[in-house]
């Protein structure tokens, strides 16, 4: 082989070499890109999802597993807050924390549209209103529309009585998160509903509900609400008999409890003798 031959073979390898290398080099500074980017979405959304964070004004950067966090806070314990969130994201190894602390720092007011984390708070209410009426025995045949818009309920649909009606409704305002209730649900006897007929059908019929499902019905519906330490009480049920027991924090909590539970559907009864404050 000559000697230009043999140049060009080595300039071909280094060249080869270098593309090789630096084909290396940018998948993974590609790939660091999207874990950067990845991480400051993650801690940016818990952010977006925190009733103490969401409204205030708050940037994510982060690079190589260092997050740099920036913005304005009214209190201590919320910029504080906000660093531990942005540690708990995995592959988080620094927090940069920049945020200021001004204690005369308003957040912005909330606009026509809604945050992202309200947004899925009020969603929430609404999916927990829809099931305690779903499985509450005076309020599975109801026609009824929920519409949530920070924590501002509106009921709408028919109910077969005004006591229907008003079930509904304290349902709906015992739930967590429910800072107004407009009930607009109208009283209309005339005739059954499908779903009640289909009820009717099924206590016709004998069927019960299985012991589990009531149980696990009356402690969501208790874990749902917002007057009741739902965590405080525990449920057991057998044969349809439910009984409460655990610590309230007084007498009107504790008729609340026992008025959820008879609600449910297949509860016979209530027991709440293991309830005390």
């Amino acid at each position: 082989m000559n000697r230009q031959s043999r140049t060009l073979c080595l300039a071909s390898a280094i060249a080869l070499a270098i593309s090789t290398a630096s084909g290396g080099a940018l998948a993974a500074t590609a790939g660091q890109e999207v874990t950067d980017a990845r991480q400051e979405t993650q801690i940016w959304t818990t952010y977006a999802l925190s009733p103490y964070l969401r409204a205030n004004d708050l940037k994510v950067t982060v690079d190589n597993g260092k997050a740099t966090l920036t913005g304005n806070v009214a209190e201590d314990v919320n910029k504080d807050l906000a660093r531990e969130i942005a540690l708990g994201v995995k592959g988080i190894t620094d927090v940069d924390n920049r945020i200021v602390v001004n204690a005369e720092y308003q957040p912005a007011k909330p606009g026509a549209e809604r945050s992202f984390g309200d947004t899925i708070d009020d969603a929430g209410i609404t999916a927990q209103i829809k099931s305690k009426l779903l499985w509450g025995k005076n309020t599975d045949g109801m026609a009824t529309n929920v519409d949530t818009r920070y924590g501002r309920v509106t009921l709408r649909g028919t109910a077969q009585s005004a006591a229907e009606r008003d079930l509904a409704g304290r349902v709906a305002k015992n739930t967590r998160g429910v800072v107004a209730l407009d009930n607009q649900i109208k009283v209309n006897a005339l005739r059954p509903t499908i779903a009640e007929n289909s009820k009717n059908m099924t206590d016709e019929a004998g069927v019960e509900m299985a012991d589990s499902w009531i149980t696990t019905k009356v402690k969501s519906t208790l874990l749902y609400s917002s007057n009741v330490s739902g965590s405080a009480i525990d449920v057991t049920t057998s044969k349809g008999i439910v009984s409460l027991s655990g610590r309230v924090s007084n007498g009107a909590e504790h008729d609340l409890a026992i008025e959820l539970a008879q609600n449910v559907r297949g509860v016979k009864s209530v027991q709440s003798n293991g309830l005390v404050f």
